[in-house]
């Protein structure tokens, strides 16, 4: 990956630390294949440009991150994506248990039965990778 590549499409919160925001993109990255295993990282000071936030606010992601032991440093060298495949797995079922949490609680609060919200979930979803082909191919991609 490019180093400035990924980083500057964050939409950030203000409900949310900022730091964490940055972990769970680092997170959303590695999910998705952006970043593997032994990627090198931008350092601390080039994240908080591409990113367009505090130095000490991407210092904390990385200690975050570091504690959660997505990404490694080692002396002077580039920080990088663990190679700990066990660490990478978890990642998108973690992404994906926060998310279907989340739409729990909010259908839950509408007390709408299960057989109908999985109706809704896979029409929506199908309907948009429907989208998503259709762009691709409009796109010149197919």
């Amino acid at each position: 990956m490019k180093t400035n590549e990924g980083w500057t499409e964050v939409a950030f919160n203000n409900r949310d630390p900022v730091y964490l925001q940055v972990v769970r993109h680092f997170k959303e990255m590695i999910a998705t294949g952006r970043l593997g295993a032994g990627d090198a990282i931008p350092s601390r000071r080039e994240l908080g440009a591409l990113m367009k936030i505090n130095p000490n606010t991407a210092q904390k992601a990385y200690k975050e991150m570091e504690e959660q032991q997505l990404i490694v440093t080692e002396g002077n060298s580039p920080s990088k994506i663990t190679p700990d495949q066990d660490v990478l797995r978890t990642i998108r079922s973690e992404l994906l248990g926060d998310a279907v949490d989340a739409f729990v609680a909010s259908v839950r609060k509408i007390d709408v039965p299960v057989d109908e919200v999985l109706a809704v979930v896979k029409r929506k979803y199908e309907e948009g990778l429907a989208m998503e082909k259709q762009a691709d191919t409009e796109g010149g991609r197919a």
